[in-house]
């Protein structure tokens, strides 16, 4: 799981959730928000971020500078994904499923956010367990991490991608 560098990237944002959160003090209640937040580039890149902060406004700006800082690249095969990979992240579990091309994106909230961000067009999921978004997207993203191409699986191996698939 590399990290990029995101300046100069032009990023797309997506605000997943919006939560009050409360702390009780001596005094009474202190309330302020957490925003949940998607960034990426539509082109294999996507990262996520907390933010929270008194105001909204400054909850989501902290949540896009959160998530420039935790970018991932994603192996992409065409407009899907290379292989079938389960994402697990705490009590969340993501099951992803490549699709034929003009399938489309078959998914939910947390999921869907972080398929667009990450311009994936064609796929089938199904959020399994947990429907915190938190985790959710935790576990999308972890999922996503783990598809390798037949390129990184040859290299691995020290062969071709021919002698991989065997021709």
């Amino acid at each position: 799981m590399a990290l990029i560098d995101a300046t100069n990237m032009e990023l797309m944002e997506r605000v997943v959730s919006i939560n009050r959160v409360s702390k009780t003090v001596k005094g009474g209640r202190i309330m302020k928000f957490s925003a949940l937040v998607v960034v990426g580039d539509g082109n294999g890149i996507v990262g996520f971020g907390l933010g929270k902060s008194g105001e909204v406004p400054d909850a989501i700006r902290k949540g896009i500078e959160d998530a420039k800082k935790n970018l991932v690249r994603i192996n992409l095969r065409g407009t899907t994904i290379p292989h079938e990979v389960i994402g697990k992240f705490g009590a969340g579990r993501v099951l992803m499923m490549p699709a034929a091309p003009g399938t489309g994106v078959i998914a939910g909230g947390p999921v869907r956010a972080v398929i667009e961000m990450a311009g994936i067009q064609d796929i089938r999921t199904k959020s399994q367990r947990s429907n915190n978004p938190c985790n959710v997207v935790r576990a999308t993203i972890a999922g996503l991490c783990e598809c390798t191409d037949a390129k990184c699986v040859a290299a691995k191996r020290g062969k071709t991608t021919a002698e991989i698939f065997g021709k």
